[in-house]
């Protein structure tokens, strides 16, 4: 069950009531994305739900209930874990609006979660590295991954004519990246930011011990250089309490690198017009200041 703390606003008067001119995307924590143009809607891993209290425990709102979108053409997911292929987060998507979920196959074959993946067969796609996927005005490239803690990931890139952003996941610096930087001229790139905490591992008889799921800054530095980023977003880094980061100090860690060209802070709830620099916030929230 999925419970919205911002009502059904931001996806009805920011989202779908927008009118892109070109790639637009909205942030909805974790690393999940809303993708828009003028014909075209996609999901990427959408997570609505509270975590799994003690293990996780979610510390940024939930901006929408998907059952309140009325937009939405496929969902794509990265990987297997619960925070990425969540049945209860784009399980609306695919009953209530036909929406395909392309995804690699232990997504559907071993899967985070216990419970019905609500996704009829007619609506499951196998995807895997080296792929090539449209919808509508959007071309979708999967490519590699290196993601230690899950069994098939996949990376993505989303092209609109000549505006390009990439989608790792959960993704550590890969040995494909090199080669995706030379096919592609990236705008924006989004990768998960964290540190190592104590969390208690409830599938290991609640035993708590140090645990590492996301990139530090020397594996940010290390991937945003081998993709040549224009723009770099780091994820993740405030959604579960204890592994959490503060995504200011990437800073330091890139200083002297070439690239990012820019490093950009988003938050829930945040808009990225992918051919134009900084971030846009949400409508309601510039409109009451």
């Amino acid at each position: 069950m999925v419970h919205s703390t911002w009502s059904d606003w931001f996806v009805t008067e920011e989202i779908e009531a927008s009118e892109p001119d070109g790639l637009s995307v909205w942030y909805l924590g974790g690393n999940g994305f809303v993708f828009r143009t003028a014909e075209t809607t996609l999901y990427l891993d959408p997570y609505f739900g509270d975590g799994s209290p003690p293990r996780t425990i979610r510390m940024v709102p939930v901006p929408m209930d998907p059952s309140a979108a009325e937009l939405c053409d496929a969902v794509l997911v990265t990987h297997e874990h619960i925070d990425h292929m969540h049945p209860p987060s784009y399980g609306p998507l695919v009953e209530e609006l036909d929406a395909d979920v392309y995804a690699p196959e232990a997504s559907y074959e071993n899967p985070a979660y216990d419970g019905d993946l609500r996704v009829p067969e007619g609506q499951k796609n196998l995807v895997a590295a080296g792929d090539e996927l449209s919808f509508g005005d959007v071309d979708v490239h999967v490519r590699g991954a290196n993601d230690p803690d899950a069994e098939e990931p996949v990376t993505f890139v989303v092209e609109h004519g000549d505006e390009t952003f990439f989608a790792a996941g959960d993704s550590r610096p890969a040995e494909a990246f090199e080669a995706i930087g030379e096919e592609f001229d990236l705008d924006v790139g989004v990768f998960a930011y964290g540190t190592v905490g104590n969390i208690v591992h409830t599938e290991d008889g609640g035993e708590t011990y140090p645990t590492e799921w996301y990139n530090d800054g020397e594996q940010i530095a290390e991937a945003a250089n081998a993709l040549e980023l224009d723009r770099l977003l780091p994820t993740h880094w405030d959604l579960w309490r204890g592994v959490g980061h503060d995504p200011k100090s990437l800073h330091e860690h890139l200083a002297s690198y070439e690239y990012p060209r820019t490093l950009e802070v988003v938050r829930v709830g945040d808009r990225i017009d992918v051919g134009k620099p900084g971030v846009v916030r949400p409508k309601d929230l510039r409109e009451g200041e």
